[in-house]
Parts: structure tokens; sequence; C-alpha cells
């Protein structure tokens, strides 16, 4: 039996579509970022906010565009994924950014403190800001008009709208009738 408006079987093959790529996404970003180096000297760790963001900017603009760029895309994809394995289509905007956006801080900690038993790799606060600010622009630019439009279409699908025949799983079943019972016997 489906409950009124879970999405059905589709909805299902969608979101668990969607944890396939997220967990093919965070294995990459393990792999990317906790591999070992092996490197000559370490830099100290970096626990001053946006101290590394000014050193990178200091480098020039080609190279602080490429390292700040990095540090924006790395996580940037967990914007989207996070709210595609949520599989919430009627949730406040605002609150729906802040949970990704605090979600992706919480990865980004953690790979940071992965880190620190890693030969080659240290700290960096910066990294973190950025990893967030990353998520929250990737959510901000895709996932309210990506809602938007999976609205229309199930309002549109729901009115038989689309063109094509209405399907089970397409439509909210709705509430399941019930039948009185008449003359309950001992």
């Amino acid at each position: 039996m489906q409950r009124p408006g879970n999405g059905g079987r589709a909805a299902i093959r969608f979101r668990a579509a969607g944890f396939v790529v997220l967990l093919a996404h965070l294995v990459f970003v393990g792999w990317l970022t906790l591999r070992p180096l092996d490197v000559m000297w370490v830099t100290p760790p970096n626990l001053e906010p946006f101290a590394g963001i000014r050193a990178d900017l200091a480098l020039g603009p080609v190279e602080a565009a490429h390292r700040i760029g990095g540090g924006l895309l790395l996580l940037a994809p967990l914007g989207v994924l996070l709210p595609w394995v949520a599989g919430r289509l009627k949730v406040s905007p605002w609150a729906s950014l802040v949970r990704t956006a605090a979600a992706g801080a919480l990865v980004s900690l953690g790979i940071e403190l992965l880190q620190t038993a890693v030969p080659g790799r240290v700290v960096d606060v910066d990294a973190v800001l950025l990893n967030a600010v990353g998520v929250a622009l990737a959510h901000l630019l895709v996932v309210p008009a990506g809602r938007a439009r999976l609205r229309r279409r199930g309002a549109a699908v729901a009115r038989g709208e689309d063109g094509g025949p209405l399907l089970r799983d397409e439509v909210s079943q709705g509430v399941t009738p019930t039948i009185p019972r008449v003359g309950i016997a001992p």
C-alpha cells in the first residue's frame, strides 16, 4: 500500500541513484584528500580563519583562483546530492540550505580531522570554510529550481497533462477507503 504523496517506486529508485552517486563522490573525495603526500617538509597547520585565503591571494590571481576554486569545488556536489538523497520536494528553502551547508561543513571538518593522521597532510580551517561555502553555493544555484521543476511536473502528471498515461506509481493513491462493518457477530 502506498502512502499519500510518497512518490512510489520511481521516487525510491531516484533517491537510490542519488545515494550511489553521493557514495561515489565521497569515495573520490576521500581518495583525493586522504592519500599520503611524499614531501620533504610540511607546512604548519592553519588554524587562523582567512589566513590561507590571504596567502593564496598574495600568490597572484591565477594561482589564487586555482587554489580557492579548488576549495570551493571539492565538496560542492554535496549541495545537490544531499537534497537529492533526502528526496523532499515540499520543504522550506532556507531550512534545506542550512541543513545542507551544515552537513557539508561537517563532512569537510571530518576530512580535515582525518588528515591529521595522514603523512604530509595538515589541518586547514580555510578548507572547511571554502568547502562549506561551495556546498551552499551549489545548493542555491541548483536545488530550488530543480525542486520547483519537479513539483510542476508532479502536478502535471497528477492532472494528466503530460500527454502520457497515468501510471500508478506517479500519482498519489490518496487515503484508503474504509468499509463500515454491519452486524458484527460476537
